[in-house]
């Protein structure tokens, strides 16, 4: 009795297990379209958090830079302990002229402190160039995230495709495998009654394994895909992704590839973000030739000290201008300026690289475009072909015209026809969207 008992609980215990692993395996998202998808990659990027951060950095960039207009102001301080010095000072006596005599006189410490405060009026225009600069490095900053904006926006549409498609090949290898087990049970009856040949009945069950394994690789590709999108999105691994797929379709026409190109020189973040750094690459050209000039700053500051029986001075208040000019700057800002030029002509050379990787990428795009579309006519009129070849090898086969093997063939043909359109719409929604990111016209169209 008492391990009767104690299997039934067991048994209970196994079972709530199983049935905790059940809910938690049926959280479902339903209806998940491809926007709601982009805009979930969108929250839940890590690459565009990252992108945010160096916006910042810019930004706080733009804000050191204006900074250097600020006066500066110092203060510092020391307290001094002295051996036993020689002091001699050069000050006329108050009473017959003489030299004073200082022999009485013991310094052992010193006290001072000095306030300055500066506050720049000229400085080459260096300051004024560095504030411009850094404005245009953070507007490059600002759009090479929008620009990986629009990669993150193909990548999600990349990954929803795929779960399409490993939803529509899951779905069709099923249906083809229930067909093919119901096939098997029509067989079996026949070679039991002495009507099919036993050779022609292991065919078809061999077809049907093949299906079987077709499907665990479908399976597994789904799951796989499923998972992708969870991360991406964000989302538990284990969560379901229902597809709402009524807007998946690639609209039939486009514009000429012309357009495609003269749309991408003024609207692609990457080409404005170049154009900026261009801009803050003259700039730093001009900062470079500043350094020939002087700097020149309004002065002013405080002194106090205090030297035990010598002297004491308060309130010593000074104020005037200073300049400063470095010499060295004749031999030294020639190489920083050199610099500064040299990279002023590396980006104009990659301004002329960017143009033609554009013009490929554009074509390329394009080209996968019509491809994708002239695919999916030819699939259509597969899909028709092989259905209607298949139900006249079926009926020659039922009339004993064609052997078992061209049957199955017939079979195998209808699956791939259909799977290949399925696999078209798909790939044509992806190419027409990269010919959209190719033009950066990607998150527009959203």
């Amino acid at each position: 009795m008492k391990y009767t008992k104690l299997l039934r609980l067991l048994y209970l215990c196994l079972a709530m297990l199983i049935a905790d692993g059940l809910a938690a395996q049926d959280s479902a998202v339903s209806n998940l379209t491809i926007k709601q998808a982009i805009d979930l990659s969108i929250k839940n990027s890590k690459q565009l958090k990252n992108n945010r951060a160096r916006v910042d950095e810019a930004t706080a960039a733009v804000r050191e830079a204006k900074d250097g207009r600020l006066p500066d102001f110092k203060i510092s301080g020391s307290y001094l302990r002295l051996n036993n010095p020689n002091v001699n000072l050069k000050t006329k006596s108050g009473n017959n002229g003489g030299s004073a005599d200082s022999n009485s006189i013991k310094v052992s410490s010193a006290l001072y402190g000095i306030a300055n405060i500066s506050y720049p009026l000229y400085s080459g225009m260096r300051v004024q160039y560095g504030i411009e600069s850094a404005k245009y490095l953070k507007q490059a900053a600002e759009l090479d995230a929008d620009n990986n904006k629009e990669a993150v926006i193909l990548n999600a549409i990349n990954a929803y495709v795929n779960l399409y498609k490993a939803n529509a090949a899951l779905s069709l290898v099923k249906e083809n495998l229930e067909q093919s087990r119901q096939r098997d049970k029509d067989f079996t009856s026949l070679e039991k009654n002495g009507i099919l040949a036993r050779n022609d009945l292991l065919k078809a069950q061999l077809q049907t394994s093949n299906i079987e394994l077709s499907l665990a690789d479908a399976e597994s590709n789904w799951r796989l895909a499923n998972i992708n999108m969870d991360i991406m999105l964000g989302l538990p691994e284990k969560t379901i992704l229902v597809q709402d797929t009524s807007g998946i379709d690639a609209p039939a026409d486009v514009q000429g590839i012309e357009a495609y190109e003269k749309q991408a020189l003024e609207s692609r973040k990457d080409v404005k973000a170049l154009s900026f750094r261009q801009k803050a690459a003259t700039t730093g050209v001009k900062i470079a030739r500043g350094e020939y000039y002087p700097a020149i700053a309004l002065t002013g500051g405080y002194v106090a000290a205090d030297v035990p029986g010598l002297l004491t001075i308060t309130n010593a208040v000074n104020i005037g201008v200073g300049v400063q000019y470095n010499l060295s700057s004749f031999w030294k800002t020639k190489a920083k300026l050199q610099q500064a030029r040299a990279r002023e002509q590396q980006l104009q050379a990659d301004e002329e690289d960017l143009n033609d990787r554009i013009r490929y990428q554009i074509n390329e795009a394009y080209e996968g475009y019509l491809l994708s579309r002239k695919k999916i006519d030819v699939y259509e009129k597969a899909i028709v072909q092989a259905t209607e070849n298949y139900k006249i090898t079926k009926n020659k086969y039922d009339n004993s015209l064609v052997t078992t093997t061209e049957l199955l063939d017939a079979d195998v043909a209808q699956l791939q026809a259909k799977l290949n359109h399925a696999f078209a719409k798909a790939d044509a929604m992806v190419a027409y969207n990269k010919l959209l990111q190719s033009a950066g016209l990607l998150q527009a169209s959203r």
